[in-house]
């Protein structure tokens, strides 16, 4: 198995091997279980952006109540009855979320489903991480739900350079939570930043994330 250590950026080609070969673990929902999906889109970089792959994500409006409000996030939301499968769910919140189709896209794959646990309390809710290709810089169009796209370099938080940290109050107490610093200020934390170091290590078993606080 090659690994990614040994080269200087990751490629979609490698990506696409990589999940190929995996075999994602799938919770299996209670009836009470609440399922969502999220999107993990990317896409070679613009010709004049240097570096690897890139990687969307969104910020999510301030909405109270909401308890990821503002936060970074892949674009994705809960499973209607109107969706097939957690794949099209993925697929129909992106399209609402931000105005991307991903019709066209190349469907890579899915990563482990996620467990929910916003501020520490662990929810009955699954996510379905699933990962897409796509070509080209398209136009967004978010709708209320998002205030901001971002394209991120894949291989500068994958090798850790972003790394940072961010103290946020938890339960009226201040907390130190790590995550990936984008461009802007933007820090990628939380349910974002696990799903981010499960695909790495997808890609990757011998990938070694970053040291933490």
């Amino acid at each position: 198995m090659f690994s990614f250590k040994q080269a200087s950026v990751f490629t979609l080609p490698q990506i696409r091997q990589a999940l190929a070969r995996h075999t994602p673990t799938f919770v299996a929902p209670k009836p009470s279980t609440r399922q969502a999906a999220v999107a993990i889109i990317m896409r070679e970089p613009p010709r004049d952006t240097a570096g690897g792959p890139q990687m969307l994500f969104i910020q999510r409006a301030v909405k109270e109540g909401d308890p990821w409000s503002g936060h970074m996030a892949f674009p994705g939301g809960h499973k209607d009855p109107v969706d097939d499968s957690l794949q099209a769910a993925a697929m129909r919140e992106t399209l609402e979320e931000t105005g991307l189709s991903l019709e066209g896209s190349d469907y890579l794959g899915a990563l482990d489903h996620q467990q929910a646990q916003p501020r520490g309390r662990v929810l009955d809710m699954l996510i379905a991480p699933h990962v897409f290709q796509i070509n080209g810089d398209p136009t967004f169009a978010p709708n209320h739900e998002v205030a901001e796209v971002v394209w991120a370099p894949l291989q500068a938080m994958a090798s850790n350079a972003l790394h940072d940290t961010e103290t946020k109050p938890m339960a009226g107490t201040p907390t130190v939570f790590n995550g990936y610093r984008l461009e802007r200020g933007h820090f990628v934390w939380g349910l974002t930043y696990r799903m981010l170091k499960t695909f790495f290590t997808t890609l990757d078993p011998n990938w070694v994330p970053p040291r933490e606080l």
